[in-house]
């Protein structure tokens, strides 16, 4: 007769349990799999999936019950070392909308926004497309299977233990969400700086020229050579996503490896 002792359900189920938590708390914030457009059921389907499939490539679990306070300790660790992975992930895309945003409002188009469904609010124009565009790019460069990947790994670097988690990364990881303004300050630096200059010429203009009629020709200026330094600098946009792409990788292995 077939019998099964409580210990092997027990082992059975942290062996899905605890890897589950960490894939699922990774697709709540990863800036693709927490769209809106894939429901809260596919999400956990697919976590259950990965975790059954990367069962047998992972370090053992502990052998504690998932139903007990250190259970339940090891299950709040392995949720928040997922959602440290999708936050850097989201860090990239929240840059690029960012340097969008930048960037329509200097070329006058910080009022044109209409509604964002993956964000639900009104989000501007040049953000959106922005988003879009980076995450187009993102899905070509496979960017959700390394995601996958990426977790997978963080398994192998930092397995599931019952020992506390380590303070540090989280500063780290505080410093990281800091860099969100440079990165996006610097992707939108160049519509900026001509900008700038576009305005300090129309300044000069209006100071030579008092009537000058500063909004009947401002800002359609303004707006032409918002758009041809957007356009200009479009070819160099997908290295950019590709390094802030890389860095995040490598971050969050880093994070893993910390914790």
């Amino acid at each position: 007769m077939f019998t099964v002792t409580d210990a092997q359900i027990n082992a059975w189920l942290a062996t899905l349990f605890w890897p589950f938590c960490r894939i699922m708390a990774v697709f709540t914030l990863d800036p693709f799999y927490s769209s809106r457009n894939i429901p809260i059921r596919i999400r956990a389907v697919l976590s259950l999936l990965i975790s059954l499939l990367i069962v047998s490539s992972i370090p053992p679990m502990p052998a504690i019950e998932v139903v007990s306070p250190l259970g339940i300790m090891i299950m709040i660790q392995q949720i928040v070392i997922g959602l440290a992975i999708g936050y850097i992930m989201r860090i990239v895309f929240t840059s690029i909308e960012m340097a969008g945003n930048l960037a329509g409002l200097q070329m006058g188009l910080g009022f044109a926004s209409f509604y964002d469904p993956q964000h639900s609010a009104n989000t501007a124009v040049v953000a959106q497309l922005a988003s879009l565009m980076t995450l187009l790019l993102f899905l070509a460069m496979n960017g959700h299977l390394v995601v996958i990947e990426m977790v997978v790994r963080s398994f192998i670097v930092l397995p599931i233990t019952a020992e506390p988690l380590k303070a540090a990364p989280l500063q780290t990881l505080v410093l990281a969400g800091g860099q969100v303004f440079e990165l996006g300050l610097l992707l939108a630096l160049p519509v900026v700086g001509a900008l700038l200059v576009t305005n300090l010429s129309i300044g000069v203009m209006t100071r030579a020229a008092p009537q000058f009629n500063v909004f009947a020709v401002g800002f359609p200026l303004t707006l032409s050579i918002g758009v041809a330094a957007l356009t200009t600098t479009l070819p160099q946009f997908v290295p950019h996503v590709q390094h802030l792409i890389d860095w995040a990788i490598r971050l969050s292995l880093q994070l893993a490896k910390a914790f």
